[in-house]
């Protein structure tokens, strides 16, 4: 018998092997990203389309229970994404880049939330301006799953730089626990008697208790478990492949117990990814796995076809709400001009992780809406009453209205940026801007590498450097061993040379005649005080080294006392990874 579950399968299953086919043409020809094509695969077999595929059918044409369904399958998809985004963040990103993150989650989204609630109200004459701010909070944060289908790819690896990326990435991840104080404001003065009591409720419950509690919950899972892997990982009691399945079984306990508890399970699944990888660790043991990439392209491809489905196409024309298809299109377009750019482009001089006007510009445009935007006006859904008949109060109109505009922003937005990256890009190569200690600012343009140069694993340290051989041939004298010989040397760069030997055969050995001279003209450069290191001044004191990769280059940077950029150096990776 022919059942629902069976249909999602077979579709789902078979639009992940035909995309998986032509996914290196389409991902990183045409720079589509599988956001736009999953929905619009979602659409053709919704009950718009091919009517085969029907998530509101799911409850038995009852509203409450789809609203269920479709909360907690958005709830998984986004707990995994901003755990995943936690993760992957570089080592104690948070506490070295907190003021950029302060800028976009207070100032800018409290600007976007402002001027979208205004276009709502202005173009939907029956919503009022509250019940238009309890809409806008949906529309506020930018949307994790959107954001990882688009700058995560090729395109954007080669065309966005690299502090820019990690910024939009970490602004996704917390913004969508950050807008629950948006929209539960709205609510209680909404549905609260007094505004005494909603405003007694919006601290107490959400900010002491949701907020603030939920990150201490996931921080404190994330740091103990961080601390439990260690502990495993030193008695040998935990295998390869139990490191990775960590993605997805620690973003369920976290969203598991701050539900449990009331928190805000989307904060928490955050803080508890960046906690858990706070010193590296954890990216050290699974950075020759590929499981997360897989995790990220099946949920997002899954979450896309459903909102596909999903999305209300009949209600974007309403009488009674005042909705129409160009009220829609007009507000849409005006939240995307004016909901990010103006605030970013008058802000941007105080954001250090925004260098420019042109990196500004792309903040300010990059600002998609979608799993999380369905997420939030379901959440809301639930804290309203049911409408039977017309919508006569405020939060009537606002339970009959949220989910058509909303579904609305997310197709324009699924379109426009999941298909603007190769039309915004910052140049076919990035543009950096380099400020030196004398307080001059030069241009430099980054030299192309072929990708596999892109794709060679760094060596940081002695023991990542692994040579695979047969001990017994070595035994035999057959293969050269390397072994290391440490010499005193007041030259820094010569401190360590290496050596080849033969086996047992007893033949002579003799060191590398190239690296002692390369090591000679280092140590010379040193004394002369022509390397990077010497060339600082001596009033500068050196507060902080930030290194990261930025395309083809190692990007270090280095700031004085006053968290002021003296010295910013670009080393190609190509010198920096040796080839065994």
């Amino acid at each position: 018998e022919v059942s629902i579950p069976h249909v999602a399968y077979a579709c789902l299953g078979g639009f992940v092997v035909f995309f998986g086919m032509f996914s290196l043409f389409i991902r990183e020809k045409l720079y589509i990203g599988e956001a736009c094509w999953a929905f619009l695969f979602g659409v053709i077999i919704g009950p718009y389309g091919a009517n085969i595929f029907d998530p509101r059918s799911w409850g038995n044409q009852s509203e409450e229970i789809t609203n269920q369904i479709t909360l907690e399958f958005t709830r998984v998809v986004l707990a995994v994404g901003v755990f995943a985004i936690g993760v992957e963040l570089p080592k104690a990103y948070m506490r070295k880049h907190w003021k950029s993150l302060f800028f976009l989650l207070a100032p800018v989204m409290t600007w976007g939330w402002f001027v979208s609630a205004a276009f709502i109200y202005a173009l939907i004459p029956r919503l009022s301006f509250l019940a238009s701010l309890a809409i806008a909070a949906c529309l506020t944060p930018t949307d994790p799953i959107l954001a990882a289908a688009v700058v995560g790819g090729k395109y954007a690896d080669k065309h966005v730089p690299a502090h820019l990326r990690h910024l939009l990435a970490a602004e996704s991840g917390c913004n969508d626990g950050a807008a629950f104080p948006f929209l539960y404001i709205s609510l209680y003065l909404i549905i609260d008697s007094t505004t005494r009591e909603a405003v007694k409720d919006w601290f107490l419950i959400l900010w002491l208790y949701e907020v603030i509690f939920g990150v201490v919950v996931g921080s404190l899972i994330g740091l103990g478990f961080r601390y439990l892997m260690k502990f495993c990982e030193h008695k040998d009691l935990i295998d390869r492949q139990s490191y990775v399945a960590q993605y997805v079984s620690l973003a369920l306990l976290t969203i598991g117990v701050t539900t449990l508890i009331g928190s805000d399970d989307l904060l928490a699944a955050f803080a508890c990814g960046t906690a858990f990888a706070w010193d590296g660790f954890f990216n050290r043991q699974t950075e020759a796995s590929v499981f997360s990439s897989v995790i990220d392209l099946l949920f997002n491809i899954a979450a896309f076809v459903f909102v596909g489905a999903w999305t209300p196409f009949n209600a974007f024309s309403n009488a009674e709400l005042t909705i129409s298809v160009w009220r829609l299109i007009v507000i849409a377009l005006l939240v995307l001009l004016f909901r990010r750019l103006p605030v970013m482009l008058a802000l941007y001089k105080w954001i250090p992780d925004v260098k420019n006007w042109r990196e500004a510009l792309f903040s300010g445009h990059f600002g998609p809406m979608g799993i999380g935007a369905v997420f939030i006006s379901t959440l809301a859904m639930g804290q309203l009453p049911r409408v039977d008949g017309t919508p006569e109060t405020d939060a009537e109109m606002v339970a009959a209205a949220i989910q058509p505009i909303v579904a609305f922003m997310v197709v324009v937005s699924i379109v426009i940026h999941g298909l603007s990256i190769p039309f915004f890009s910052l140049g076919r190569r990035v543009h950096t801007m380099t400020r030196t200690y004398t307080g001059t600012r030069t241009w430099s343009r980054q030299p192309s590498l072929p990708d596999w140069a892109l794709q060679t694993p760094h060596v940081r340290r002695p023991e990542d450097v692994v040579i695979n051989r047969d001990p017994d041939a070595a035994e035999r004298g057959a293969l050269p061993v390397q072994e290391k010989i440490v010499e005193e040397d007041p030259a820094p760069s010569m401190r360590e040379k290496t050596v080849t030997t033969t086996g047992s055969s007893g033949a002579s050995s003799s060191g590398s005649a190239g690296e002692i001279k390369e090591a000679e003209h280092d140590a010379a450069r040193d004394a002369k005080g022509e390397t990077f290191a010497s060339a600082l001044p001596e009033d500068v004191e050196e507060q902080d080294v930030t290194e990261w990769k930025e395309g083809p280059h190692k990007v270090i940077e280095r700031r004085d006392a006053d968290n002021e950029v003296r010295t910013c150096d670009y080393l190609p990776l190509r010198e920096l990874t040796p080839v065994l």
